[in-house]
Order: structure tokens, then sequence, then C-alpha cells
């Protein structure tokens, strides 16, 4: 429900326009599971729940366009509602066997007591999961100059707060952070306290929760060349968009200590998000052509992608705590074997054109009157009955019938054949799959109609 308090035909100093925006969503469900004797064995369960999350925004204009241009801005606070599905509910379970890092807690450990490179892991849904809430709040501006016709600036600074996630945590992150009752280990060697990993229980589970924050910001400045009075030429569109990470914060359990995963390489056998760094942006620069001419369909643009530096696997290169990944807990100093995964910029190549032809004159059809004609005058006085002509027009066809409104595409993605930068926390390929790919240059084309 949108409320719209001023106007701007009221013309109201300090509020030209002000609405406010109001939604409400509620759900209901309820499951049912069968009990499982597979360890670990999981009695039969029955749950249902029901929720109401509401949404509220805000738009507000404080003045007139007129005075220093188009000045707005905007907040809201949501919350949000996540019911689990089929497959995290299923206590049956799933064998894997996965590629981990490094067990911290054996790699001092004499040979024969190291925990190996691959392990069992037996992954399970939960019966038992709550449903996952999140509570969400943004504001920001949108401005646009008087002065400099054509740009427009934007931020948004967001705030996400994550309770009951359902997650696998995932064999490598387990065994990093030796969870309690979910990784069973051989007895060890004399004189260590930790033996190799024998066995990973990874259930699906409702973890405390997390916490992510950061700005969104856009700049858009489009140059008319019409504007400097020499005629149409066409049109530049320059863009430069981003998301700044300033925080990411995990708790795995209420009676643990949150640890930031901002600006980490996580392992896609962690579920609930990608790979976390600091920065990325795009930028972009786009022609369009002149309206009124054959070059009114032509488009075409570049895009640079860009990724910033952030850590490697540290905890598992390192065996340092999550709270400082870097750290050598034999020394205290940073490690050696610390790294960072090097930044990714690739270059992506698009051009179109989208065919606008003009409209074919109009055919007239010969139709039927309810007199059956008019009578007509001619040259030589005598009346002569005519069959009216009707305003029914043919369907056009033929090859400009197909061609008008069909846009024709050829793009290439990483112009430049980048590679990936190394991860070595990737054991899985040795590069980040939730954030580059490996698939280099890559030509594509395309053709769509519209009817």
């Amino acid at each position: 429900m949108r409320v719209p308090v001023t106007s701007p035909t009221w013309n109201f100093p300090g509020f030209y326009s002000f609405e406010i925006d109001f939604a409400e969503r509620e759900e209901w469900y309820s499951q049912n599971t069968s009990a499982t004797l597979a360890p670990p064995p999981v009695p039969s369960a029955h749950t249902t729940y029901n929720t109401q999350r509401p949404k509220v925004s805000v738009r507000w204009e404080p003045l007139d366009p007129k005075w220093i241009g188009a000045l707005t801005l905007r907040g809201s606070y949501t919350e949000a509602f996540h019911a689990p599905t089929v497959q995290e509910l299923s206590p049956a379970p799933r064998q894997s066997f996965p590629l981990i890092g490094r067990d911290p807690f054996t790699v001092n450990n004499p040979p024969g007591f190291v925990t190996e490179p691959q392990v069992e892991e037996r992954i399970t849904g939960n019966p038992f999961l709550k449903p996952e809430v999140a509570y969400e709040w943004s504001y920001g501006i949108i401005y646009s100059p008087k002065w400099i016709k054509g740009l427009t600036l934007s931020a948004d600074w967001w705030h996400i707060d994550m309770r009951s996630l359902i997650v696998n945590l995932g064999a490598d992150f387990i065994i990093s952070h030796n969870l309690p009752g979910l990784v069973q280990r051989a007895p060890p060697p004399p004189g260590f306290a930790f033996g190799p990993v024998t066995l990973v229980l990874d259930p699906t589970q409702n973890l405390a929760g997390a916490i992510f924050e950061g700005l969104d910001y856009e700049a858009i400045y489009i140059l008319e060349s019409s504007m400097f009075g020499s005629g149409d030429f066409g049109r530049l569109t320059a863009t430069v968009n981003g998301t700044w990470l300033s925080r990411a914060e995990l708790q795995v359990t209420p009676d643990s200590k949150r640890f930031g995963i901002a600006g980490e390489f996580l392992p896609s056998s962690f579920n609930l998000t990608s790979s976390l760094p600091r920065h990325r942006a795009n930028f972009s620069l786009f022609y369009d052509g002149p309206a009124d001419s054959w070059l009114q369909g032509f488009d075409i643009g570049a895009v640079v992608h860009w990724i910033a530096q952030y850590e490697d696997d540290n905890i598992s290169l390192v065996g340092g705590k999550p709270q400082t990944p870097r750290t050598d807990p034999a020394t205290g100093l940073e490690s050696r074997f610390a790294r960072k995964v090097r930044e990714w910029i690739t270059l992506d190549l698009i051009v179109s054109y989208t065919f606008n032809l003009p409209p074919p004159a109009a055919a007239e059809v010969p139709g039927f009157s309810k007199d059956g004609g008019k009578n007509v005058r001619m040259k030589d006085g005598k009346d002569k009955n005519v069959m009216p002509v009707s305003t029914a027009e043919y369907n056009p066809c033929g090859w400009r019938a197909w061609l008008n409104n069909t846009t024709i595409q050829l793009g290439m993605q990483n112009v430049t054949d980048e590679d990936p930068p190394f991860v070595a926390g990737s054991f899985e390929n040795g590069y980040d799959e939730s954030l580059a790919t490996v698939k280099g240059r890559f030509w594509y084309a395309g053709i769509k109609k519209r009817f």
C-alpha cells in the first residue's frame, strides 16, 4: 500500500514529495518426516510454522528539482522468511568423499598420523530445522545535479542480519574449525592431542546467524550529442557501479564467538555464500545511434569487470584461527604460507543492431456496408452503385515484417583471454569457481525477434 504524504503539486517547503510504502507477507506450512536408523539415527517429526513479515519503505524529495536538480532520499526496512526445503528436511544420509585442505590440528603430526587429503563425509537433512529469518534495512541517496545534465549519482548503505541459517558447512570448514560432535578422529600419536580425521558428519543445521553490511554505488553519465547544437550523432552512456563489503561475520553456534569472513575465499562446499572480496566493480561505455536514421537501432559497447584481491583459505594453509587466519599459531607471527588471491580484470565487448523499419502503407480492403453500397453520380449524369472501402488492412507479411523488430547481437567475453587467479585453498581445481571461470575468451551470437 502506497501512501503519498505530500505531492509536488503542493510545493511544500522541505517536503516536495514524500511517500511511504507498506507491505506484509504471511505464510503457513507444515511437514512430516519418517524415522531413519542410519547413523546418526533420527526420529520421526512433525512441525508447523506460520509467520507474518512486514516491509516498509520511504521515498523523500525535499526540494523542487529546479533549485539544485533532482535529489531523492530513500530507505527501507524488510523482514524475510524462508522455509526449509524437502531435501533439507529429509534425514536420509548421503555419502561423499570430498577433497579437503590441510587439517590444522594434525599438520605437525608424524607421518601416518596426518589427515588424508580425501575423507569420508556423511551429509544428512534435519527434520527439526527452523525457518530462516532475516532483518534487512537500507538507506541511500540519488542525485542528478542541475548543472551537469545527464549525470546521475546514487549510493545505498545496506545491512542484513540473517538468523537460523540453514546450511551444510562442508567437510573442509568442519575440520578446520574442529566442530564438536561432527569430526571423528583416530587415536593420536604419543605426545600429540589430535589424531587424523576418519569421518565427518555434515548435518543440515541452523546456524546462529550471519551479518552482512556494505555499500552499493553507481554513477551514470549520458551524453547526448544533440546538446551541442550541431545535429544528432547518437548518445554515449558511461556507467560505473560496484559493491564495497564493509562487514561479513558468521556465528556457528549461539555459544561461539562471531568471526569475520569478509575479504576471504570460501570453499564451494560452504553453501551459505560464495567467496567475499571486499570490493568489486563494473565499468561500461556504450554508444547508441541517432534517432530517425538507419543507425537508430545500432548499439556497441564495452564492459570491464574488476574483482579486488582477497585472502586465500589461510586457515587451511597456515593453521591459524578464524579470527587471525594469517597468523602462525606456533610463532604468533604472520606465516610464510599466508597468501592473497590476486585481482581479476576482464573485458567484454558487445555489438547489436535492431531493425526498425517504417510501417508499410495501409492497403485498402473491399468490404461491405449495411445498405450494400452507395450511389455515386458519374460524369454522364447517371447514378452508379459503388461498393464501399472498409478500414480493414491486410496483415503485413514478407521479409520486411519478419525483419522488423529483430535484434542481431554479437559479443565476446574475456577479450584478453585472462586466466583466473590461482587459489591454493581450492583443492578441486586451483581457482575460485564462485567468482571466476576457466573457459577463457568466449564468442557468442544471438538473434531475437519481438512480435
